[in-house]
């Protein structure tokens, strides 16, 4: 086992679980870019063309903007738990303002490394923080979203396209998890 010290707690981590072969492959469900002006509703996307360090392409909000945070991902049942916590029908896909929704992944254990997603590869370098948004889709959904329960934020390290349906594969861990720096 090897042990990684991360501002002052203790974080195990397993040799074994950080390789690609132990790591858990998750699907994508769902493609989404922001409209034209900030607050438009996401649009549905057949495919997304991601650039390296410059994000989706066709997406006003992240692409080329100088940021790490060049696209989001949120898992479909983070997605369905917060609805049902909250007595709602299920969410719609795009809804939660995510530009990739999963299956089968729980994002937010591979924060600190990069993954294949379709033909790119991603780096999830932060848990997604919600913003008052989320409120307006239901009040309390923000509050829900918190403690890391809003997906996760990722910077393209390899370019390529992502379709409904692609894998969604961890490959190697890159650095330890830590706050999220826009």
């Amino acid at each position: 086992m090897q042990a990684l010290r991360l501002r002052g707690n203790l974080r195990v981590v397993n040799s074994q679980s950080n390789s690609p072969a132990a790591a858990p492959a998750g699907r994508v469900a769902s493609l989404h870019v922001h409209g034209p002006r900030g607050g438009d509703p996401l649009v549905a996307a057949p495919a997304l063309d991601l650039i390296k360090n410059k994000g989706v392409v066709g997406d006003p909000r992240y692409f080329d903007r100088g940021s790490r945070r060049q696209v989001t991902l949120i898992a479909r049942e983070q997605i369905a738990d917060h609805a049902a916590a909250l007595g709602l029908p299920p969410i719609a896909p795009g809804v939660v303002l995510s530009n990739i929704e999963t299956e089968g992944i729980d994002l937010r254990q591979f924060i600190g490394w990069e993954a294949r997603v379709g033909t790119a590869v991603l780096y999830f370098y932060a848990p997604r923080t919600p913003c008052a948004k989320m409120d307006a889709i239901c009040t309390g959904l923000r509050a829900l979203m918190g403690d890391s329960r809003q997906g996760v934020l990722a910077q393209v390290a390899a370019s390529g396209r992502v379709v409904a349906g692609d894998l969604v594969q961890p490959l190697r861990l890159i650095a330890p998890a830590r706050p999220h720096l826009p």
